[in-house]
């Protein structure tokens, strides 16, 4: 299957994904599996619309080590319907901000209706792919984002585009899904499909040395529960250097018009 056909296929799955959700049904695929670990607390999930509880279909919880502080400058990768979203937007308060970046309209369009719902008034929703961030350089102070990375065909920008928009000293706090060492691209790919969030995975090694090219320092990889046969649910922590130079300028990306 072709880089293309593999994007076309993610960005299906969750447009179906976000439709189910709209009309009160979970999100999720039927027969996926789940990889969230139940790692939301449940005071968080319920104090959410439940439209975005439904269309979380990540692999953790993101912010439980992102140590978000008041008035930073969040960025979700792949927000889906928001729910990290909107947590994270009362974590950062008012003087914060959290932007949401998606590649599909359907997840976009119910992100805003939850938003709505939940009366936040410090996020704003992008359309666009995480390879190519529709932000600026030094724009963030942090970026979250809950099994997204491993759904990419080209991790390599993936990385070197979450270096460029955040701020020196910025830093990320995200979820993913990581495949033990030994495992083959093969082995991996019989443990679960690409849309499924397993056979695209990294290994730890593979994963740290994507970020060690970037520009990140500070690498942490923590597995919290096993997603797959030697495949795991993790949390990744990195650091842009704060003598750090953007190593690759792209030009901004317009915003479609979808969401301000």
């Amino acid at each position: 299957m072709s880089d293309q056909e593999l994007r076309e296929q993610v960005r299906e799955r969750y447009a179906e994904a976000a439709v189910r959700a709209s009309s009160g049904a979970c999100g999720c695929s039927p027969g996926s599996q789940d990889l969230t670990g139940g790692l939301y607390d449940e005071a968080e999930r319920s104090s959410l619309p439940p439209e975005a509880v439904s269309a979380s279909l990540g692999c953790g919880n993101p912010l439980a080590v992102a140590g978000l502080r008041e008035g930073e400058t969040v960025l979700d990768l792949g927000s889906g319907g928001g729910i990290d979203v909107l947590l994270s937007a009362r974590r950062v308060g008012p003087a914060g901000k959290v932007y949401g970046l998606d590649m599909t309209e359907e997840m976009l369009a119910l992100a805003l209706a939850n938003a709505e719902r939940a009366g936040a008034t410090n996020v704003d929703f992008l359309k666009g792919d995480i390879e190519a961030i529709p932000l600026p350089a030094n724009r963030v102070d942090v970026i979250i984002s809950n099994c997204v990375l491993n759904l990419s065909v080209d991790k390599p920008a993936v990385f070197a585009e979450m270096f460029r928009v955040l701020k020196p000293g910025g830093r990320i706090g995200i979820s993913d899904v990581v495949a033990e060492d030994h495992l083959t691209a093969a082995e991996r790919a019989e443990r679960g499909n690409h849309v499924g969030c397993i056979a695209g995975a990294l290994s730890f090694a593979e994963y740290r040395a994507g970020l060690t090219d970037a520009g990140f320092t500070g690498i942490e990889i923590t597995p919290t529960h096993e997603a797959a046969e030697n495949m795991h649910s993790a949390i990744v922590k990195a650091v842009k250097p704060r003598d750090a130079a953007v190593r690759r300028e792209l030009p901004v990306v317009a915003n479609s018009g979808c969401c301000g």
